[in-house]
């Protein structure tokens, strides 16, 4: 297979290309659409955490959505994607500034099963990750998940043995490298009567949240994806909130479908691109709207 020309300059242009391609032809039971960035380092360790998937999340396939990085990520999936066991397809466009709506609405439609999570990444999966979005999915329902945010040094310090044999689920483990005490480390139980629990009386609302969330592609294919206008600062709660306008109701597994969340810089955040995704939502809100005009490109 030929690798394809990454040098456009074309802003519309959208280059997809299997780097695992998927063998048997039957479609996966689970698609993860996972969005990216100029953070090889990071990318790297989050697919290390899907290899070791539990076998009880059946067959899955990993759709990479790429916001314009440089060749550092395609040098990382070049020497990385031949030790991996999983269809991977890696979807790209040109770096014209944020547009992950855009990219990650790309990699939804370059997804070749029925049901779908939404992570970034620079969040690894515990090996029971796509398991749980599998047995907890319902019909009418997306899953709003969480995530254990980790500081800088202990982001860097978490290596390849550390997620391939799990450890740094531990929370012991993480306690002994920096993690600080917080009733949110609950998250990290295995417990799942615990977690069904803690999910149950949470304050925090079930929304649609970029780094852990699932849904039926039907139903995001339903309300257009997202809204393409948006920059970073509530584009994937406005997503949530036109899926719960359609009927589609929110279920909070935060405590059960387990990530952890890699620290990074933030350059992409301003205050102008914030007023803009207020007033969208408010409108979405206003007018009880379930399509975007702006979402899903009606050729593809």
């Amino acid at each position: 297979m030929t690798v394809p020309d990454y040098t456009t300059s074309d802003p519309q242009a959208v280059v997809v290309y299997d780097y695992i391609p998927e063998i048997s032809g039957t479609k996966p039971e689970i698609s993860v659409v996972v969005s990216t960035y100029n953070q090889p380092e990071w990318l790297e360790k989050v697919l290390w955490g899907y290899e070791v998937q539990s076998e009880s999340c059946g067959r899955f396939e990993v759709v990479i959505a790429d916001d314009g990085s440089d060749e550092r990520t395609r040098q990382m999936l070049d020497r990385m994607t031949p030790h991996l066991t999983f269809p991977l397809r890696y979807v790209w466009q040109t770096d014209t500034g944020f547009r992950k709506c855009r990219i990650v609405n790309r990699g939804i439609l370059a997804t070749r099963s029925e049901y779908i999570v939404v992570t970034d990444g620079d969040c690894i999966p515990r090996s029971d990750f796509l398991a749980t979005h599998l047995r907890l999915r319902r019909p009418g329902c997306f899953l709003s998940g969480g995530a254990v945010r980790l500081p800088m040094e202990l982001s860097r310090l978490i290596g390849k043995e550390d997620i391939l044999t799990g450890r740094c689920f531990d929370r012991d483990w993480l306690k002994e490298h920096g993690l600080k005490k917080s009733f949110r480390n609950n998250k990290l139980t295995t417990s799942t009567g615990w977690a069904a629990f803690l999910n149950a009386v949470t304050p925090a609302g079930a929304t649609w949240n970029g780094g852990n969330a699932s849904g039926w592609k039907s139903d995001l294919l339903r309300i257009g994806g997202y809204d393409e206008r948006m920059e970073y600062g509530g584009e994937d709660r406005e997503l949530g909130e036109r899926l719960m306008n359609a009927g589609i109701k929110g279920r909070q597994v935060r405590y059960s479908a387990v990530l952890l969340h890699l620290e990074h810089g933030r350059g992409y955040v301003h205050e102008e691109a914030w007023e803009r995704n207020r007033a969208i939502r408010k409108e979405t809100a206003r007018t009880k709207s379930v399509w975007t005009p702006y979402g899903f490109p009606k050729e593809e």
